[in-house]
């Protein structure tokens, strides 16, 4: 299958991108350095460009109850304006995906991994009855994440709305430099930021208006690196490493988006079971001496094998290295010292409490 590009991939090459290849697109997985873009996005304010992500339109009479069967989070808990984080699973509680939903005024906005486009949009097919209407516009959206602590500044200045007055994954529609968007207080990094939903045709001049626009708040482009960095500190997971079909929402660290006495909803029988009792669970690792913890890793308590690393780095603002894995249940107790195989040598870690970094401007 051909590589697809996004709009900004000649702007990513102007600035230095490093091209790689990411979910089927073209994307720049830094421009400078992955600790120094980490380190901007902490410290001040840096624009991603996403456009890769997915998304569908879910519209008609019954679009409510269709996507309340097939999502565990309470879409009754959404108003007009709003947004949620759910999960789609199988029937045996398996993860069909991680999105966001976006409640419109006459219609809902599933945002999707990339990977799991094709994936997604035939499961709501199959599942499609009643007045339901299905749109894929992911090839007509252009999306980019703008975060850091210096991102409301950066929106009072160049925004005819104010922006003061969003609240965490709430979204409104705004106008810059002409350009009509809808602005979501959302993201991917743990500091504050926002997400821009934009025409694709208009994507190259926004961008290029942020940047220039920005100068004096020290914004910088800022690639795929450092938004892995930036997420694992937070404990946000990954689709494909965290979280994939033969893992569920509740061994997951999900159960606060699994609402079970709000509503029915695929997967729901399995996954109850596992509510009580469930048989892993995902952990947080801080490393004890110095080593780089990498997805595949084995995880042993004593000499016993009781799990595996699905990501980790070294943690550019704790400067030591960190991971998030799948261990038995009964060894995940905060606190718990485990050792971690790294190229044939048993390193030290311990279960800490998530997130890795709590300083982030993510509430502010």
């Amino acid at each position: 299958m051909s590589l697809k590009n996004t709009p900004l991939l000649d702007e990513h090459k102007n600035h230095g991108g490093k091209i790689i290849e990411f979910a089927g697109y073209r994307l720049p997985i830094s421009y400078s350095s992955i600790n120094h873009e980490h380190n901007i996005v902490r410290n001040h304010v840096g624009v991603f460009d996403v456009s890769h992500m997915g998304e569908f339109l879910i519209s008609g009479n019954d679009a409510f109850a269709f996507l309340q069967k097939l999502t565990t989070n309470d879409l009754g808990k959404l108003q007009v304006g709003q947004a949620q984080y759910s999960v789609m699973c199988y029937e045996d509680g398996g993860i069909i995906d991680d999105l966001i939903i976006y409640k419109k005024r006459d219609e809902y906005m599933m945002v999707i991994n990339a990977s799991n486009r094709e994936k997604d949009l035939e499961w709501l097919k199959k599942h499609q009855k009643g007045d339901v209407f299905i749109e894929d516009i992911s090839d007509h959206m252009g999306l980019l994440a703008v975060q850091g602590p210096k991102s409301r500044d950066l929106f009072r200045k160049i925004s005819n709305h104010n922006i003061n007055s969003l609240k965490f994954y709430h979204f409104c529609y705004v106008s810059i430099n002409g350009i009509d968007l809808m602005i979501s207080r959302t993201g991917y990094t743990g500091e504050l930021g926002y997400e821009l939903y934009v025409k694709s045709d208009k994507l190259v001049e926004l961008w290029k208006y942020i940047i220039n626009e920005g100068k004096n708040l020290g914004i910088e482009p800022v690639g795929l690196g450092c938004r892995d960095t930036l997420r694992m500190e937070m404990n946000y997971l990954l689709y494909g490493s965290d979280i994939n079909e033969k893992t569920n929402p509740i061994e997951a660290g999900l159960k606060w988006i699994t609402k079970f006495e709000e509503k029915e909803f695929i997967g729901k029988n399995n996954l109850k079971k596992l509510y009580k009792t469930p048989f892993k669970k995902l952990i947080c690792i801080e490393m004890k001496e110095r080593a780089i913890p990498r997805n595949g890793n084995s995880i042993y308590y004593n000499n016993d094998l009781i799990g595996e690393v699905t990501s980790g780095t070294m943690s550019p603002s704790l400067k030591k290295g960190i991971c998030l894995g799948y261990i038995y249940s009964k060894q995940s107790q905060i606190g718990t010292n485990l050792l971690i195989d790294i190229r044939g040598k048993k390193k030290k870690g311990c279960i800490v409490d998530p997130p890795f970094y709590k300083n982030g401007s993510l509430m502010n």
